[in-house]
This record gives C-alpha cells, sequence and structure tokens, in this order.
C-alpha cells in the first residue's frame, strides 16, 4: 500500500507542478537531464506547420574489429556491428510533452534469444513532462540515474567500452517515474538533484517467464542521484561526454552520488544479469568525480553492491546456486587531447569480490590504453585501444588476458 501511495503521490506533483512557460526553438532541443545519450546534433527532424508536432528522427552505429589471446585458450578474431540504434524524439501538441524512443539492432545489444524472454531491441520508450526549464518528469523505459559513466551514451565515451565495474555494478534501464530537478549556472555554484520510482526489474522483464519461479512483483527500485558543479556548469554540457574535447578555458568540476535500493530483486546484477533463485534486496552505492581543464580530462569512480545472504539454491535441485554479484569496483581515467583532435587516454580499473561470493566470481584488475582520432567530435570517430587484465580466483589462481581492438564510431 505504501508503495502505491508514494508512486500516486510522485505521479501528483508531476501534475500539479505544471505553471504556464513559453519555449524557444533551443528550448526545443530537447536537453533533458535524464536522456541517455550526448546530443552532438540536432538529427533529421519534421515539425508541423501548426508546430503542434515536432519528430526528430537520429542514428549511430558502432563498428569494430577485435583480437583476443585469453590465457589456456586459442587467440581469435571478432568483427562486429557492436551497437546500432535509432533514435526518435519530439513533443506532440505542446512543447511542454515530449517522447523518446530508441532502438537497438547489433548483436550487442540485442543479445542472444531465450524461451520465454523479449529481445532487447527496446532501449528507451520514455514520455516527459516538463512544466519548467529546471524540472522534468518522465514516465517509461529509460537509464536510471547511475554514475556518469553509465548515464554518458556509448557513443560518447574515450575507450570502445565502459569499465568492467560498469557492466557489473551498472543499474542501467528500468521502467518506472523518473524526475530531475536541474540547476546549472555558467560560472557559478550549480547542483542537479535526480531520481527515479522503478520496478527494480530492468528493461527485459517479462512475468510470463517459463524458467523463473519469480513471479510475483512485488518489489521496487528507489535511486536517488545528487550532482554537485561547484564551479559552474561544463561547457556545453560537457558533463555528458568523455575528454576534453571541447578543451575548457576554465577548470570545471563535477561531483556526485547515488544511492539506489532494489526490494525483492530478481537478478544477479539488480536489473542485470542471470535469474535468481529467489529474490533479494539489494543496495547500491556510486561516487564519481570528472575534471576537465584546457584538453585534460580526469574521471573517478567508486561503485559498490551489497545483499544480505547473496547465494541462492535452485529449489529442485541443491547444487545448483546463483548470487547476487556483491563487491565493489574502483576506475580511474585521465587523458589528453592534443589541437590536432587526436587524444591519448588510460584507465585503471579494480573489482574486489565480497568474500561471500568469491566461489563464483573472480577478483579483476584491468589496465586499457587508448589513442582516439576526432573528425566530427563524438559523432564520428576512430578508436584504438589495448586491454590488459588479470582474474584472480577463490583458489589464488589467476589468468592474464587481453585484446586489441579498433573501432569506428559514426552518428547523426
Amino acid at each position: 500500500m505504501k508503495q502505491k501511495i508514494l508512486l500516486l503521490a510522485t505521479l501528483f506533483c508531476a501534475i500539479t507542478f505544471a505553471q504556464e512557460i513559453k519555449f524557444s526553438k533551443k528550448d526545443n532541443d530537447l536537453k533533458l537531464a535524464s536522456l541517455p545519450y550526448y546530443s552532438y546534433g540536432k538529427g533529421l527532424g519534421i515539425t508541423s506547420p501548426d508546430s503542434l508536432f515536432q519528430f526528430n528522427i537520429r542514428f549511430r552505429m558502432q563498428n569494430r574489429l577485435s583480437y583476443y589471446n585469453n590465457e589456456n585458450a586459442d587467440p581469435y578474431y571478432e568483427a562486429q556491428v557492436r551497437r546500432l540504434r535509432l533514435r526518435f524524439d519530439g513533443f506532440v501538441g505542446n512543447p511542454k510533452f515530449l517522447y523518446v524512443l530508441q532502438l537497438s539492432f547489433g548483436a550487442g545489444d540485442v543479445g542472444a534469444e531465450k524461451a520465454g524472454e523479449n529481445l532487447n531491441v527496446i532501449r528507451d520508450a520514455v514520455f516527459y513532462y516538463r512544466p519548467t526549464n529546471s524540472w522534468q518528469f518522465g514516465f517509461g523505459v529509460t537509464k536510471l540515474p547511475g554514475t556518469r559513466q553509465t548515464v554518458n551514451s556509448s557513443g560518447a565515451i574515450q575507450l570502445t567500452d565502459r569499465s568492467i565495474n560498469n557492466t557489473r555494478f551498472s543499474i542501467d534501464r528500468d521502467f518506472g517515474v523518473h524526475f530531475a530537478n536541474i540547476n546549472e549556472f555558467k560560472d557559478k555554484f550549480s547542483y542537479n538533484f535526480k531520481g527515479a520510482i522503478s520496478l527494480g526489474e530492468g528493461r527485459n522483464w517479462t512475468t510470463n517467464n517459463p524458467n523463473s519461479n519469480l513471479k510475483d512483483n512485488n518489489g521496487l527500485c528507489y535511486t536517488a542521484k545528487l550532482e554537485v558543479l561547484p564551479l559552474g556548469k561544463f561547457k556545453n554540457d560537457g558533463h555528458y561526454f568523455e575528454g576534453d574535447i571541447l578543451r575548457e578555458p576554465q577548470p570545471k568540476v563535477m561531483l556526485s552520488g547515488v544511492y539506489s535500493f532494489n526490494n525483492k530483486a530478481r537478478k544477479t546484477q539488480g536489473q542485470m544479469g542471470d535469474l535468481l533463485y529467489e529474490t533479494k534486496d539489494v543496495t547500491s552505492v556510486f561516487l564519481d568525480l570528472i575534471a576537465k581543464y584546457r584538453g585534460w580530462a580526469f574521471m573517478s569512480t567508486y561503485m559498490n553492491r551489497n545483499s544480505t545472504n547473496p547465494i541462492t539454491t535452485n529449489p529442485t535441485e541443491s547444487t545448483l546456486k546463483r548470487a547476487v554479484f556483491n563487491g565493489y569496483g574502483s576506475d580511474i581515467q585521465c587523458s589528453y587531447i592534443f589541437p590536432s583532435k587526436y587524444e591519448i587516454i588510460g584507465r585503471y580499473s579494480l573489482q574486489k569480490i565480497s568474500k561471500e561470493v568469491s566461489l563464483y566470481y573472480p577478483n579483476i584488475n584491468q589496465f586499457s590504453f587508448g589513442v582516439n582520432k576526432y573528425i566530427w567530435e563524438h559523432a564520428l570517430k576512430l578508436q584504438a585501444e589495448f586491454t590488459q587484465e588479470k582474474q584472480t580466483f577463490y583458489d589464488n589462481t589467476s589468468k592474464n588476458n587481453w585484446y586489441l581492438r579498433f573501432q569506428v564510431e559514426l552518428g547523426i
């Protein structure tokens, strides 16, 4: 009952907070704080003659070639369209009523087909109500306000993929009510507050999954985030993309903290991962720091997930177990972009598993080095990356792996 009252109260606030406001054409560029992508252009748009409808279409793709060399395995090549996205956005009837739809088609996005589950074609499908330039409310499936690397588009990151900690600890996308209060100013103290009340099941949950014993959906996920920009906002929303490609003339810094509680989560990583054999309460904490100045960029992230009694057992076969991915991780990333638009990047990632689940997951140390050539900011770039990692298992054995990768990013 409390959960229902909380949801109704949130929706009521979204409606009653409305006030009349005039939007300019510049305001209609959909710079919403919770949009899960870097807006490097306006795409191709259509606006009706009476200005009551706007439809905008964008696309992007990532083509990559990788060479993997894993210990105790034969080296191999992999070539794929890692990501292929179509994105639609606009407004209907009034610029205060907006929509965002993003579809994915790449093999790495859609995932493998499983009995009783949907393919991951829909990444975002959300309706936004923006009563003022400071407030916005969304209803649907989109990214939760997680770490900066999570929120940033995969097309706006410096290396060819996000960190191993983002892969394991991210709260990713979820269906629910999303809201944000934005207070950003050019050269003075700024802050943003963002949050969501969501189902906690991720974007691909199907309640009629025949392979799951977890059919009762009686838990929700609560997420809150605070962002602080003590020196004012970044140039052209520079905290929504990695690297200082715009060469900030003055130092800019952002600090953020996230708390997320997923009540009765069904998956090993909360919104993602394999299905558990019983639900578990999962708590996540994220801390971020990013700084940019004259081509230099620095980013540091701490991620933590905790669940009491994280191991679950198959009720019909006691030898089958699945565990919540308990532990913590930290990332440190530094880069410099030359006036010629070439960039060098280094990242170190540490991932530590909680003792109670160390039987199921290894600890990982990973170092990545990359070189980029920006042709049109993040919209058209060439990327090369070398990554080496060491996995350490519960019995103190280890495995060393590395890969070399080339990738082309293209989008409008």
